[in-house]
């Protein structure tokens, strides 16, 4: 099991990144949490067996045909999230 937190670029905001994010990580069976942040990204945490959890990654250099991803950063982290996939308000 491991959890990273993303910070993924482009045109992410506005393009329905935020309730992809959450089908996808539902449908994938993780941990974890997205949020739109100020600064035009968005940001998630993800929680999981590591393969699931770069299949994940591996989605989000697409998200939605409306968006248009221009780089995704991960970062490997020591908390874990609530049980379950939920959004956040903007940070």
């Amino acid at each position: 099991m491991i959890t990273v937190v993303a910070r993924i670029s482009g045109r992410v905001q506005g393009v329905w990144y935020r309730g992809w994010t959450v089908e996808n990580a539902r449908a994938l069976g993780l941990d974890g949490w997205v949020r739109n942040r100020r600064d035009g990204t968005v940001e998630a945490c993800f929680s999981g067996p590591e393969s699931v959890v770069q299949d994940m990654m591996t989605r989000c250099k697409s998200g939605p045909i409306a968006a248009r991803v221009t780089s995704v950063s991960q970062e490997h982290v020591d908390e874990t999230p609530e049980a379950g996939f939920r959004q956040l308000p903007t940070d």
